[in-house]
């Protein structure tokens, strides 16, 4: 807890640092606290971030916390200085992104931009670049460790030490895995069920039109269950965070008027807005989505179970049926097996707990190499399908251990080596750079550590 404060006290401090421009880097002026070769410290940051804190609930002592929040900052600006001395630069474009989600968010938070606005006594366009500022900052801060730790490695003697040094009872426990293969089918004459959900949206909203609550019928009728609970709102979104239907419809709405019928992912929707704010839309929606008639499960069913029959009796490999026959897109190309949705990690090992209800039955009670019954379950959008799953293998809990588990201790001990390497780097970093540090913060007791020169 106390590290998410300071991260969040570090990210105002940064966000809002004055232009003052100083002549000569070796005068300490009033308002700095300290100067780090050609970065500069303001005390005024220092002492908006320790309110920030405590109006946060923040309950540190204040001589603590202000050390803290200081020490920080000053190994910041070290990185800060010696980009500047490697030329190290970031453009703009590297951050727009981020910039763009960091305003939203902070919008989002605030209640408004008026609200937003008031609470900083700046204007959109100053919290804006002073949220730039902070992004490059730490884009900058990230290169420069990237250039000082580029080529370190972990080797296996290396790592087999760092594991010994792990007392035994303290080793994490990886918790069982499964590897596992999917045949999917959709809902036979889908369309049929996709016209009956159009239909039943355009009566609720033929009912809204007429004059009646969008409010009390997305509680009565919406099957986005957790958004029904607030008459169908959503909160303020970007355009990112939507489905590109759901959002080509939101930011083409007039306040309080309702779209047509939107098709999505997930189903169909009808959409009010309610408020805009630049990039964000605050809208409220009914979900309807297709309903599966018992006639088309039956069907579904069979054809799985002939399927899954003619696998177990090897007149058909697993993964070519899932290659002519499944309709999930993500896993028929992979013969069936089925992949994380992450794009950042795209592992195939799934905990039972990651599956989804459905999935979790079936699975925890089979062999590797068994085949599954069909059954009906929900894909990643929630909508109704027909899976048969096939257990390709099992790792079993256990005490992480090398074998089992060499890339998570290897990505562990690369963490506690790049952290001394750049704990060695700014101790000799610090013996060669230019520090002034005010006569207010001399009291820290980490300054000994060679800051005070």
């Amino acid at each position: 807890m106390m590290k998410r404060k300071l991260k969040f006290c570090l990210t105002l401090i940064c966000l809002f640092l004055p232009g003052v421009f100083i002549a000569n880097s070796q005068v300490l002026v009033e308002s700095v606290a300290a100067i780090v070769g050609n970065e500069v410290i303001y005390l005024s940051d220092m002492e908006n971030a320790i309110s920030d804190l405590r109006r946060n609930g923040n309950k540190t002592p204040v001589d603590q916390l202000k050390c803290s929040v200081f020490q920080e900052l000053l190994v910041s600006k070290l990185f800060m200085d010696q980009a500047r001395i490697d030329s190290i630069k970031v453009t703009d474009d590297a951050v727009e992104g981020d910039l763009n989600m960091r305003m939203n968010d902070a919008i989002r938070t605030a209640g408004s931009e008026e609200a937003l606005v008031a609470y900083f006594k700046k204007s959109m366009l100053e919290i804006k670049r002073d949220i730039k500022k902070t992004l490059l900052e730490q884009q900058v801060v990230g290169e420069v460790q990237s250039k000082i730790s580029k080529n370190l490695t972990i080797t296996p003697v290396a790592l087999k030490k760092f594991y010994n040094s792990i007392p035994k009872d303290s080793l994490p426990v990886v918790p069982a895995k499964y590897e596992l293969s999917i045949i999917q089918i959709d809902p036979p004459d889908n369309e049929d069920n996709k016209a009956e959900a159009r239909q039943k949206l355009l009566d609720i909203r033929s009912q809204i039109l007429a004059g009646k609550s969008f409010n009390v019928l997305a509680i009565m009728y919406s099957e986005d269950t957790e958004s029904a609970k607030t008459g169908g709102e959503i909160g303020f979104r970007v355009r990112g965070e939507l489905e590109k239907p759901y959002a080509d419809a939101a930011f083409s709405l007039t306040k309080n008027t309702v779209s047509k019928i939107v098709e999505s992912k997930y189903g169909f929707h009808i959409i009010q807005l309610i408020d805009r704010k630049g990039d964000l839309v605050n809208t409220r929606h009914i979900l309807i989505r297709p309903k599966v008639k018992p006639q088309q499960s039956k069907t579904a069913m069979s054809k799985l179970d002939s399927l899954a029959n003619l696998i177990r009796i090897d007149s058909i490999k697993f993964e070519k049926a899932a290659l002519r026959f499944s309709t999930h897109k993500d896993s028929r190309i992979n013969g069936g097996k089925l992949v994380s949705t992450n794009p950042s990690s795209r592992i195939t090992w799934f905990t039972l707990e990651e599956l989804n209800h459905e999935m979790y039955i079936k699975v925890r009670e089979m062999k590797v190499g068994e085949i599954s019954d069909p059954f009906k379950t929900t894909d990643e959008n929630n909508n109704e399908v027909f899976r048969i799953v096939k257990l390709d293998n099992i790792l079993p809990a256990h005490s992480a251990n090398l074998k089992d588990d060499y890339q998570k201790l290897y990505d562990a001990a690369l963490v506690k080596e790049r952290a001394q390497v750049f704990d060695r780097w700014v101790i000799n970093k610090i013996s060669v750079t230019y520090i002034k540090i005010s006569e207010e913060f001399k009291g820290c007791d980490f300054l000994q550590k060679g800051w005070l020169k």
